[in-house]
């Protein structure tokens, strides 16, 4: 069992989920049970998985819910990119969020990558 608070990556994307409802409060509010629920879900879906998959027996359950998070982290990214392309973030805000998701999704795949299952 891992402790997932002290994890870097688990606080990274605590962060980066609590930047999401930050940014999706500006979001249309025709937008709020699509893109704003969808990019919350995926998210929050982020760190309770690295949690999750921490709190699990074994090395290789903790790798398939890293799995899931990073996924969740790509869906996170997909939302994003259609956000942007409908101005509903703006560049800057964009171009941060893309920055902050390619680390956490680099941190999630060395993590991965540690477990050394083959």
């Amino acid at each position: 069992m891992h402790r997932y608070k002290e994890l870097k990556v688990w606080q990274k994307a605590i962060d980066l989920a609590v930047e999401i409802y930050r940014i999706t409060e500006k979001l249309p509010k025709e937008e709020k049970y699509g893109l704003v629920g969808q990019m919350n879900r995926s998210a929050v879906s982020i760190p309770s998985n690295i949690a999750e998959g921490a709190g699990r027996n074994s090395n290789k359950d903790f790798n398939n819910f890293l799995g899931i998070a990073l996924g969740s982290s790509f869906e996170l990214d997909t939302q994003a990119i259609i956000s942007n392309r409908l101005n509903y973030i703006n560049d800057q805000d964009f171009q941060h969020l893309e920055n902050e998701l390619e680390h956490l999704q680099n941190m999630i795949s060395k993590l991965k990558m540690s477990l050394n299952l083959q």
